[in-house]
């Protein structure tokens, strides 16, 4: 006998979020444009002003929008950055550690060239807190190892490149976390950080991007 599997009704706000999206992901929109009116949306999309208001409240929450009150919505982006969180938490060790080479390596090259006193400060204080947790508790490290090397992509002075750092770094932590719970951590790869560091303040591109390589290739 074929099983009979239950109809899955999906909700009007669901319906109208599918709508929506598909309308940006087409390019009905560009970025920066202001969208139709709540009215004009209900209208178009057959369903109540309630209906639309709760689904342009779930892509604003996403970042695909921006509501500004008295004003209207408007377009913000065109990929969802969920879409893009999800695929990245699916990326491989190696997958992640290729990305890093490809990210983290040219951004220490600008940071090298590019770094004010102020990023100086910044990271030599990150680095001390890093210092001070490296033998304690796995994830409270993790999470000042990441500051560290946020600092340090920031220190480039590329606002696009800190905005995809921000992004991957949940994925940097969660390699961080798969290899530090097989490999014990050792002082001389903290040391690298500390070596990562001195070539920034020297203005030294070259030897940064050579350290950065070598931490990223550590096991």
């Amino acid at each position: 006998m074929t099983e009979i599997l239950p109809i899955v009704k999906r909700s009007l706000v669901d319906q109208a979020l599918e709508q929506l999206r598909l309308r940006i992901s087409n390019g009905l929109w560009v970025v920066g444009q202001r969208l139709p009116t709540e009215p004009e949306l209900a209208s178009e999309l057959g369903i109540s002003r309630n209906t639309v208001r709760e689904a342009m409240r779930v892509l604003a929450f996403c970042g695909l929008i921006e509501i500004r009150q008295g004003d209207g919505s408007y377009l913000r982006a065109v990929v969802d950055p969920m879409d893009t969180l999800k695929v990245l938490s699916r990326c491989s060790l190696n997958q992640a550690r290729e990305t890093r080479q490809i990210l983290e390596v040219e951004a220490i090259g600008l940071a090298a060239l590019r770094r004010t006193d102020e990023d100086l400060k910044a990271l030599h204080e990150a680095l001390d807190i890093s210092g001070r947790h490296y033998h304690g508790d796995l994830d409270h490290y993790i999470a000042c190892d990441l500051t560290f090397h946020r600092r340090l992509v920031e220190a480039a002075h590329n606002p696009t490149l800190s905005e995809l750092y921000r992004y991957f770094s949940s994925i940097v932590g969660a390699q961080l976390r798969q290899t530090l719970n097989i490999t014990p951590r050792r002082q001389e790869v903290f040391d690298l950080h500390i070596e990562l560091l001195a070539a920034v303040e020297q203005q030294d591109p070259e030897r940064a991007k050579a350290l950065m390589r070598q931490l990223i290739n550590e096991p």
